[in-house]
């Protein structure tokens, strides 16, 4: 993908702002135009808001179009997107679990001191411990349990595996049922590694309904009951399909969709943004000082309360994901009805997919785009202000915009706030002594990952007050 996103970007240098290309027999549109993406995907929002019709041999996959990424528009996707807002990313439900992301928090900070313990104070695998962690604090959303260590790994490798595996799956897009049968042996692998990713989930189900079962019938002394996505789809009726429960597979594909959708985008975002605080230190020297400033050299913790007191903070995180979106491609839109689109015909099913990483780093709109600064955002910037939802205009579009952008964007900002708060205050971030950080290199998995992953020497912050300075020391 990462070579057909250069090929795609001198197209576009060439030819214009839209061009098509054909994928075997279905046409794909591609649009890296700011202004273009406002006219499609918010002014007319709902001819532009359905999802192509997968390949029967792909659809399997999402159970038939039963995850709101591939629902089509229409009354299941605004069900299944409408609980999720309301039942567990309503900020009350969020607040809520305030102490999930303490624990989180310590568990990656634990785990970064024995890397680096382990290794002359280096941290030699950052991504891997704040996956881990990701995959704590969203599997107690998901599921409401703070699941062991074990659990966890098993649910991580199982969906890692199955994700890495999808990208192996291009071949079922053309002639489906001939390419199960000329691809066989990558079918059953296919199908053996989703049945997989179920059956770590299934046992967590029924653990979940025997929990509530007793939740309803007698006092629960153990650890205070929290009200979990889970929860919200054990709950759920299907009006359209016969006010029917959702069935184990669907269940366990949907809370999956939210498990890794959220832990992946996460992840690859905190690891950009902290290789870029690593990469320029006078950039985390100022959040440093911007933190000292409001909650003070003694503090535990950088609150959530605090960090609407952070707006340098803020100009750094949304910086990190103009620069480094984890997706450089929104997922395909198709328009139910032929449209034009400045001047360009739109046939109905056509694959429209929009440019995130192009249109966040358009030298029409941004200063030297390729530069990681952070006050470009800042009053004055020209970044000040900008709306990450595409309401007025499209500058940059992290997390999609319209009618199908992604319900966890508040999620999303407050984690990446948070984390990046805590481990600057916890850690003075320094690079290993003659490695460069890379910041160019991208390497896409199901998210835009470094290529290179940083490795980073990080020191114990122990903040004595001198005069108007701060001593650290190594731990």
């Amino acid at each position: 993908m990462q070579n057909a996103e250069s090929i795609l970007r001198d197209l576009h240098a060439r030819l214009g702002p839209i061009i098509t290309v054909y994928i075997g027999s279905r046409r794909a549109i591609f649009v890296s135009d700011g202004h273009l993406a406002h006219e499609a995907l918010v002014v007319r929002g709902a001819v532009f808001a359905d999802r192509p019709n997968p390949p029967s041999a792909i659809s399997i996959l999402s159970c038939h179009r039963h995850t709101i990424n591939s629902a089509p528009y229409g009354p299941l996707w605004r069900l299944l997107r409408r609980n999720l807002i309301t039942e567990i990313l309503h900020p009350s439900r969020v607040k809520l679990l305030s102490h999930g992301r303490q624990w989180t928090l310590n568990i990656l900070t634990a785990k970064l001191r024995a890397s680096a313990k382990a290794n002359s104070g280096v941290v030699l695998d950052f991504k891997d411990n704040i996956q881990f962690a990701m995959f704590c604090l969203l599997g107690l959303m998901c599921y409401g349990e703070k699941l062991d260590e074990k659990a966890i790994a098993d649910i991580i490798t199982a969906h890692r595996n199955f994700l890495l595996y999808v990208l192996k799956l291009n071949v079922f897009e053309f002639l489906p049922s001939f390419s199960k049968l000329i691809f066989r042996k990558r079918w059953n692998t296919m199908m053996d590694l989703r049945q997989k990713k179920i059956d770590v989930v299934v046992p967590l189900i029924r653990a979940r309904e025997k929990r509530r079962a007793k939740q309803n019938t007698e006092q629960d002394d153990e650890e205070r009951f929290v009200y979990s996505y889970l929860d919200s789809l054990l709950d759920l009726n299907l009006p359209e399909e016969g006010n029917r429960k959702l069935t184990d597979d669907e269940v366990a594909t949907i809370s999956s969709e939210f498990l890794h959708a959220s832990t992946e985008t996460t992840g690859s975002s905190l690891q950009w943004i902290m290789a870029n605080l690593v990469k320029h230190q006078d950039i985390q020297r100022k959040l440093f000082d911007e933190m000292q400033q409001v909650v003070g050299s003694e503090a535990e913790e950088v609150k959530e309360d605090d960090l609407q007191r952070m707006p340098y903070l803020k100009a750094v995180i949304l910086e990190g994901l103009r620069r480094h979106p984890p997706a450089h491609f929104l997922l395909p839109h198709c328009v139910t009805e032929e449209v034009k689109l400045n001047g360009y015909k739109i046939p109905k099913d056509a694959y429209i997919s929009f440019m995130v990483a192009q249109i966040g780093r358009d030298e029409k709109v941004w200063d030297t785009p390729m530069e990681f600064k952070p006050e470009r955002f800042m009053e004055g910037g020209e970044g000040a202000g900008v709306d990450i939802t595409g309401g007025r205009e499209i500058k940059m579009m992290p997390f999609g915009v319209g009618r199908r952008i992604c319900p966890g964007l508040g999620l999303s900002l407050l984690h990446l706030e948070y984390f990046v708060a805590n481990l600057v205050r916890e850690f003075e971030w320094k690079a290993v002594e003659g490695e460069e950080v890379d910041l160019d290199s991208e390497k896409p998995e199901f998210t835009m990952f470094m290529a290179n992953p940083f490795r980073a020497r990080i020191l114990a912050r122990k903040a004595a007050c001198m005069g108007n300075g701060v001593v650290h020391e190594s731990e």
